[in-house]
């Protein structure tokens, strides 16, 4: 862990674990974290108790005076932020906007902790969305918030590289020490930082829907591997066969094509220890998959309890 050389007057915003382990290191690193903003308690588990976010959490082990608020646009909100007289707000997936007037409060501006290389992923999904796109690389970029989405000119950027069977829960694990080491980084040094305007070429990740769950085996198999990384652990893909829906977490490109004129979605390959299905263009060696209120498994147990037959097609 780093120790800051300058000591900050900090608002911290943000929601989940992501956000806390950043929290967790401004702390550790001896800042004056004044107030934690974060999102209001939520539903969850089977019985949905209303339960605090993984920020808040932290926060109350910390000792840390917390608020959680619906929007930062009421009047007497943006009193209290400013009556703090903060050097810096440290933003990092907190999920609500911040209005203007609250942009401008902080000695040195609101930074923001973005888990990809700007611009090349702006979004609520960008980790996911460079996964699935084949990105080797991302990186943490600590950036110098404005009215936009994700627009700010960036202050600091740390790489990360993408591993060729990286997850989304890999990725988020790695960019998650990342993060809460180059915030802590960047705070110490921030009176010292230019920050430079983003360049041109922006793409949009968006948020990942329900839908993009279930698998178009018109697609390649390299799509598809790819977005098997990039939904795991959530919300995962899925696909039905023989009347059942099947989770498939993992796949790899098969590299001994089965001589196959099957539609997309035909299993052109069946062995004790072998599912291939044939995609738009390649086949994908199924490797993991999961059933209803079950849980992961091999394709090779998965198939020793199966009635599938060659030719029978996923839909």
């Amino acid at each position: 862990m780093f120790a800051s050389a300058v000591h900050m007057r900090i608002i911290f915003a943000g929601t989940p674990p992501f956000a806390a382990a950043a929290l967790a290191a401004l702390h550790a690193a001896k800042h004056d974290l004044a107030l934690v903003l974060t999102q209001p308690d939520r539903p969850a588990g089977r019985g949905l108790k209303l339960q605090p976010s993984a920020v808040a959490r932290e926060a109350a082990l910390l000792g840390l005076t917390v608020s959680k608020p619906a929007s930062l646009k009421a009047p007497e909100i943006q009193a209290l932020l400013g009556n703090i007289h903060a050097d810096v707000m440290v933003v990092a997936a907190y999920g609500l906007m911040l209005p203007p007037a609250v942009l401008v409060q902080p000695r040195y501006g609101c930074i923001n902790i973005h888990g990809s290389r700007l611009p090349r992923w702006r979004g609520a999904a960008p980790v996911q969305r460079a996964i699935e796109a084949g990105d080797r690389d991302t990186a943490i970029d600590i950036i110098l918030m404005d009215e936009g989405l994700d627009t700010g000119a960036v202050l600091f950027s740390a790489p990360c590289a993408i591993g060729v069977d990286e997850t989304s829960g890999t990725l988020f694990d790695k960019l998650t020490v990342l993060a809460a080491e180059t915030i802590v980084r960047v705070v110490a040094d921030l009176p010292n930082l230019s920050a430079r305007a983003q360049l041109p070429g922006a793409s949009y990740a968006r948020k990942i829907s329900k839908a993009e769950a279930t698998i178009d085996w018109h697609d390649s198999a390299t799509a598809i591997e790819r977005r098997l990384r990039a939904f795991d652990p959530a919300p995962g893909c899925e696909s039905t066969i023989d009347g059942e829906r099947l989770k498939i977490w993992r796949g790899q490109v098969a590299v001994d094509e089965p001589d196959s004129s099957g539609a997309p979605g035909s299993i052109v390959a069946l062995s004790t220890a072998r599912l291939a299905v044939q995609c738009g263009s390649g086949v994908l060696d199924v490797l993991s998959v999961q059933k209803p209120s079950g849980k992961r498994m091999a394709v090779a147990d998965f198939l020793r309890g199966a009635t599938l037959q060659l030719g029978w097609r996923f839909t």
